[in-house]
């Protein structure tokens, strides 16, 4: 931990109480929660940054897609409308918010993605629209507690697990720790792909006090997709990324590729500028043998902001992530289960 946050401690006891309070007078009813009748699942975690909840919402539509209707509901982070939404396939990022955007690009008509920063009302709205077999998904929604989800899948990243943190501003938890025991399960996320025995029994130790089951998970690499000029292969690649904690796709990268990185800040809106920087970084190299890869989410935000000579003449490709989860079946068990018995 960087050694001033200490000194943040009274800030972070401050917060505490605020967070306590509000957690006490939504379970002792004092603000009211709406009850959901239909099957909803909410996806979230305790802290700030990226935990992996998109590739969670993708692997639970995956799994429920066919036999149910979907349908997902999002704040929209960093889109620069406001109210409820919903979203299509035209839509843009400064529009709906990237995630909203890749979730619909990636399923189109399958599902019903909608936005909106008040949870309550836009799930007002989209149970309107549903049907017998309908699933509403509410997409980073732990502490949204005005909304209560009739399952909570709770996620924490391997490298920050929650039981080790400590509550804003000293740490990155955005209530106590004993808010997990909210949840209906707790996965752990962006695992290494081995762990030792004695490391896994350590965290499932850990985190029984909690009394959820415990799942661990991690990231599975797709093919890259090409958006621009294509290459039949290249050995040197320039990473775009603005998503939080972008240390596994790195790691990843260079298991294949010479790979030169420009970072942005998660969510962040490209502009311009940005595309004249990532240009001039691309140039210097030897142009023939090498490419621009970006993230799923990413690539949904620079999709709008490239010109089609810039696409014409740039090799832009993006690198679709899917989520796999070890006991698999068990995991998948539980939410059927849950979704089967409303």
């Amino acid at each position: 931990m960087n050694l001033f946050r200490y000194f943040l401690f009274p800030f972070s006891f401050l917060y505490y109480i605020i967070t306590l309070i509000r957690n006490l007078f939504f379970d002792w009813g004092i603000i009211t929660s709406q009850k959901l009748q239909e099957p909803s699942i909410c996806i979230g975690n305790l802290s700030v940054g990226g935990s992996g909840k998109t590739p969670m919402t993708i692997y639970l539509t995956n799994l429920l897609k066919n036999d149910f209707q979907v349908q997902i509901l999002s704040r929209g982070y960093g889109r620069k409308t406001a109210g409820y939404k919903e979203v299509s396939e035209d839509s843009t990022s400064d529009d709906v918010g990237d995630e909203p955007l890749l979730y619909k690009k990636r399923f189109k008509s399958d599902i019903t993605v909608a936005v909106a920063e008040k949870r309550s009302l836009g799930a007002s709205k989209l149970l309107e629209k549903q049907t017998k077999n309908s699933i509403l998904l509410l997409d980073d929604a732990f502490q949204h507690r005005s909304v209560n989800a009739g399952f909570s899948i709770l996620l924490t990243p391997f490298q920050q697990i929650f039981s080790s943190d400590f509550l804003l501003p000293v740490g990155n938890l955005r209530e106590a720790r004993c808010g997990a025991k909210r949840a209906d399960c707790i996965v752990i996320t962006k695992c290494p792909e081995s762990i030792e025995a004695a490391h896994k029994n350590r965290i499932i130790e850990c985190m029984q006090k909690y009394s959820k089951p415990i799942f661990f998970s991690s990231i599975e690499y797709g093919e890259l997709i090409s958006f621009g000029a294509k290459r039949t292969s290249f050995e040197t690649v320039l990473l775009v990324c603005g998503i939080a904690q972008p240390e596994t796709l790195i790691i990843e990268l260079r298991k294949k590729y010479k790979v030169e990185v420009l970072l942005f800040a998660d969510h962040h809106n490209f502009d311009s500028s940005d595309i004249k920087e990532i240009h001039q970084k691309f140039n210097t190299f030897a142009l023939e043998n090498a490419a621009i890869i970006t993230t799923e989410k990413d690539y949904v935000r620079l999709q709008t902001k490239l010109t089609a000579d810039e696409l014409e003449n740039y090799p832009w490709y993006y690198l679709p992530i899917e989520l796999k989860i070890e006991n698999e079946d068990e995991f998948n068990f539980l939410i059927k289960k849950y979704v089967t018995a409303i």
